[in-house]
């Protein structure tokens, strides 16, 4: 068996666990700069479920300057509580985008996930274990903008 090449990527969905701080790191850059609406994060109390419906850019993509974006679906389990800063769901129309998973680790492989938004916001799931996976849910397509999201130093 060998490695994954990042040219095996192309346009196949993807469908990544991440269990451990390394492989969120993975998870992280793919989902940086997706956006997605108020309207499409939802947490199953219940089912220690939290979930993000997201639009996030397809950096590997094999020509980045195709500037394309997929749907995909954004699962934390074993989510024991959430807390918001700096977001609001009052505002059906308000777009998050979100820049960075970070995991701070607790006893026993507990922690808190923070979800890092543009402009200080920040969703911190408090979680059991981390149990995040990321599964494409649409086909690729051109990115409205038509264009890579930038980011000043």
């Amino acid at each position: 068996m060998s490695d994954a090449r990042f040219e095996d990527g192309d346009a196949r969905p993807l469908r990544l666990t991440a269990l451990d701080a390394e492989d969120l790191r993975v998870v992280s850059a793919l989902v940086q700069d997706a956006v997605f609406p108020a309207t499409e994060m939802r947490w199953d109390r219940k089912r220690r479920r939290f979930a993000l419906l997201i639009n996030r850019f397809r950096w590997e993509a094999p020509q980045p300057d195709a500037a394309e974006r997929v749907r995909a679906l954004l699962l934390i389990d074993d989510v024991l509580a959430v807390a918001s800063q700096g977001v609001t769901r009052d505002d059906p129309d308000l777009v998050f985008s979100l820049l960075a998973l970070d995991f701070l680790p607790g006893e026993d492989g507990a922690g808190a996930l923070s979800l890092i938004l543009a402009g200080d916001g920040e969703i911190r799931l408090q979680v059991e274990c981390l149990s995040v996976t990321l599964r494409d849910a649409t086909r690729p397509y051109r990115a409205i903008s038509g264009k890579a999201p930038r980011h000043e130093d």
